[in-house]
């Protein structure tokens, strides 16, 4: 018995409801047309398969069928193994004369690139990646249109056959690293990938690391950037975040709005993100070590105002910044999962009315509160990096209450130790300044102009190292 396309299609996919067979009855045979109802265009299929079929005057056979009747651009040939996957990854199926193809007429719902929530603009472009992977790959290569720029695509996935894309310039990016990627994505055995973070815990070196190993982008100019110093970009289907690797932690003192602003301006914002980060790490750990162990640094009127407003507390200080802590952490998690015009005003309202009833009712004091506080909000100077200082601001306040300030120094001398030795991709974590790389400096905690921007990190290998050409005043 001769195979049969539909017979074989109902067999497997007969069950779902919205699976559509479609016959044909023409001179030369019948063709039949197999699709999922839901996920294909079908104006489409009626503009550039039906139509064109029925109105065609002669016999024909399968190959003029594909490269004279059929409309579509975009058409592949299917066969009997793997024909049922084409209609599941949404295309459409045509079969005739024990032959078939596979066409592109996909029609899934996405959203507009718009600006991104976390990644506002001041100037500079507002576009976003969104949940499609062709718009994706449309706003890479818009701003990349050359022939050095290559996309390598794989699925990963048993049961959701996510499409992934590995896109990187091929003159710049460093092939091992390409490499590398590639081979840790197309080994990755799992039923499903719904988000690009599933990716990224696959292509990480450490995942039980609490530092970020790779860098999230929601912002293709940010991408096409970050590619132009030779960085791979990691574009999932479903995700507006798409992946670059190599990461260094520097990458996130700096923002796309840098590269639209004056640079002396950028210098300013860039010292105050990382005394924020400084802040947002330390100052309730400091406070602590100064309160418990180190009082007599602080001004004899300083001591008075604290001992005054703490001196009737039911809790110990750390008991006490601990419970700050925990109820901006409760309000936090909160104004994130209720709809927006309620999150707003759930956060304000608990920051204010809580945080003010705490202090009259003697359970917490006015210094805590602001300590507190102004850590939180220094948080969100660096917000890519919340999560970690969130964690680490725990653990100095740990160590300032038992060991003082000597513990603070010995936190920060240990991080700093720790992340020295990181190197993810062949990439020094700290790179440019361990090692120091004197080229490199000129975009780093501090940014130069554009024009004193010769050649692309070295730390990241790049194939090309001149970026640009010509005299510069240094």
């Amino acid at each position: 018995m001769a195979f049969s396309f539909t017979q074989s299609a109902k067999k497997e996919l007969g069950i779902n409801k919205d699976f559509l067979i479609r016959n044909l009855e023409t001179d030369s045979g019948n063709v039949s047309i197999l699709f999922l109802n839901s996920m294909t265009d079908k104006d489409e299929i009626a503009k550039q398969i039906i139509m064109p079929i029925l109105s065609y005057n002669g016999n024909f056979d399968f190959e003029t069928l594909k490269n004279k009747i059929i409309l579509s651009a975009e058409i592949e040939d299917a066969n009997k193994s793997d024909f049922v996957s084409k209609i599941l990854e949404n295309k459409v199926v045509v079969a005739f004369d024990k032959k078939a193809m596979a066409i592109d007429l996909e029609s899934i719902p996405t959203r507009t690139p718009t600006e991104p929530p976390t990644s506002p603009n001041i100037h500079g472009p507002r576009e976003g990646f969104v949940e499609n992977i062709k718009s994706n790959i449309c706003l890479i290569r818009k701003r990349l249109p050359t022939k050095n720029l290559i996309v390598k695509s794989m699925t990963v996935g048993r049961e959701t056959k996510t499409k992934v894309q590995v896109a990187y310039l091929q003159n710049i990016a460093d092939k091992n690293i390409v490499k590398e990627i590639i081979d840790k994505i197309t080994a990755l055995d799992i039923d499903g990938i719904v988000d690009s973070y599933y990716i990224a815990e696959c292509l990480k070196y450490k995942p039980h690391s609490l530092f970020e190993q790779i860098g999230f982008q929601e912002k293709p100019d940010v991408v096409v950037a970050k590619m132009l110093e030779g960085r791979i970009a990691i574009i999932v289907d479903g995700s507006p975040i798409v992946l670059t690797l190599p990461y260094m932690v520097f990458e996130d003192f700096q923002s796309s709005n840098d590269y639209y602003t004056n640079y002396i301006y950028v210098n300013f914002i860039r010292i105050i993100r990382t005394v924020g980060l400084l802040i947002a790490t330390v100052i309730p750990g400091v406070y602590l070590s100064i309160r418990l162990h180190s009082y007599k640094v602080l001004p004899i009127n300083y001591i008075i105002t604290i001992a005054n407003s703490t001196k009737n507390l039911p809790f110990t200080p750390l008991l006490e910044i601990a419970f700050i802590l925990l109820l901006f952490q409760v309000l936090y998690e909160v104004s994130l999962r209720l709809p927006q015009y309620l999150g707003l005003a759930t956060s304000i309202v608990g920051a204010l009315v809580l945080g003010d009833t705490g202090v009259k009712a003697g359970l917490i004091s006015p210094p805590g509160v602001i300590i507190v506080a102004l850590s939180i909000m220094a948080i969100y100077t660096v917000p890519s990096q919340a999560s970690t200082l969130t964690i680490l601001r725990a653990v100095f306040v740990v160590l300032g209450a038992t060991l003082g300030i000597f513990g603070i120094m010995c936190g920060v001398i240990y991080i700093i130790n720790y992340v020295n030795t990181l190197n993810y991709y062949n990439t020094p974590y700290l790179a440019p300044y361990a090692p120091r790389i004197a080229s490199d400096l000129k975009d780093a905690m501090f940014k130069k102009p554009l024009k004193n921007m010769k050649s692309r990190p070295k730390a990241l290998n790049p194939k090309n190292p001149i970026r640009q050409r010509g005299n510069s005043d240094e």
